[in-house]
């Protein structure tokens, strides 16, 4: 085909015509570079049946605007696109994310000082998302990051989704910012269980901070008694009573209340793992290796967070660096997250936990707060540590949880110094 085609080039006008009459020229070279031998279908092959586009429903579309994190303006701005090219269902409304915060509102307003943002009418909330409110079902988290602090409630279970109840800007961490958020939330209607770290929980119940010899919310464990740890199972239960035992004020809600933080155990495990590793041993050199961006710092103090011991939990290689004691150590914390931490509890669970302690000692693991739970309190961690833990499914939430409430309770808090409730772009 090319070489005729050279030739055509050559030929004059007249020459051209005569090619253009003789269509068996071009069958020729069809058939010499193979266009019509079977081989050659798929090029010459009929093409596909058209399929007919799948209309959007309204629910479709509101969770890939909830997945894209889309503010209210460009929201209707994608389902207008939509809707121009005969993309959505009739019923699917594109003026509906004008105001799709307005109907929540009503059930949020300020504290006196303008510092808290918070939800005046639990059952309401609920009710409008269309659930009915049963406060032993959920447990209240309550959490601080750079920028805010937050209270929110999360299902047992996390079949249902969460819900946002008190955001602030401009509180701190202390004891005084959790007695306003129980207080502004009327906690002791609801009494709910109360997850969240250990800073919280210490706070909450009006614990010194730092590192304290009395550090345990329900025993009188001796954090500085070295000689017992990994030893004496039973300390004197806590007396509640103010200037003594490190308590510095009164507790704000009954101890009971208190779910141990699953996520945080897990976090302190590997700390400590990580800190009683050799330093100049293959194990080591291998972590600096494969988190690399981390700081050597932090890779001596063992901060990893979830991904990352998931990364390590799930590497062949990291198992055959370790040293017999670590290799013993490392597979006991294997066994302990994945039949105790998470949602599936072993029947022989507490042998597996004293099987992580031994293998601690023997590595010369040094006791830690979160050890001493599991050492001193594992009958006060729920039946399932997946259904109250203090990470619950970023999946579920994505799923259930509608994205424009997390926008309200986020824009009223950012508008303290607004005298009315009103809602501009997201």
């Amino acid at each position: 085909m090319l070489h005729i085609g050279v030739d055509i080039e050559e030929h004059d006008d007249s020459n051209s015509q005569e090619l253009e009459s003789s269509p068996e020229l071009f069958l020729d070279n069809e058939a010499v570079l193979g266009l019509n031998s079977p081989n050659c279908s798929q090029s010459k092959s009929q093409p596909d049946t058209i399929k007919q586009p799948q209309l959007i429903h309204q629910p479709e579309l509101n969770d890939l605007i909830r997945e894209l994190s889309l503010p209210k303006n460009k929201s209707e701005y994608l389902a207008s696109w939509l809707q121009e090219r005969n993309l959505l269902m009739p019923s699917t409304k594109v003026t509906v994310y004008r105001k799709r915060n307005a109907e929540l509102t009503k059930f949020f307003q300020f504290n006196i000082s303008k510092t808290l943002c918070y939800c005046s009418d639990i059952n309401g909330l609920m009710l409008e998302l269309g659930i009915k409110h049963r406060p032993e079902e959920w447990r209240l988290f309550i959490d601080s990051a750079k920028a805010s602090l937050k209270a929110v409630l999360l299902h047992n279970g996390n079949e249902k989704p969460s819900v946002p109840v008190a955001h602030s800007t401009t509180l701190k961490e202390i004891y005084e910012s959790m007695n306003m958020i129980l207080n502004e939330l009327q906690y002791e209607r609801f009494e709910w269980e109360l997850c969240g770290d250990l800073k919280v929980i210490a706070l909450i119940l009006g614990l010194q901070g730092g590192f304290t010899k009395f550090m345990c919310p329900l025993c009188l464990w001796d954090s500085r008694a070295t000689n017992f740890h990994y030893i004496r199972k039973d300390w004197p239960q806590r007396p509640w009573q103010v200037g003594a035992h490190n308590v510095k004020q009164t507790p704000l809600i009954d101890p009971s209340k208190i779910i141990l933080p699953p996520l945080h155990i897990k976090l302190g495990l590997i700390k400590n793992f990580v800190k009683a590793l050799d330093k100049n041993g293959d194990a080591f050199m291998y972590l600096k290796e494969k988190f690399s961006r981390l700081s050597e710092a932090k890779l001596k103090e063992g901060v990893f967070d979830g991904p990352q011991i998931r990364q390590l939990l799930k590497d062949a290689n990291f198992r055959k660096k370790l040293k017999t004691k670590e290799l013993a150590a490392w597979s006991a914390f294997e066994c302990v997250v994945y039949q105790f931490l998470g949602n599936y509890r072993d029947p022989n669970f507490k042998i597996l936990v004293t099987n992580l302690l031994q293998a601690y000692r023997d590595m010369g693991v040094r006791m830690s707060l979160k050890i001493h739970f599991l050492h001193s309190h594992l009958g006060f961690f729920p039946e399932n540590l997946g259904h109250k833990s203090d990470e619950q499914g970023k999946r579920n939430r994505k799923r259930l949880f509608p994205h424009s409430f997390s926008q309200c309770i986020k824009t009223l808090a950012h508008k303290t110094n607004s005298k009315t409730l009103e809602f501009s772009k997201s």
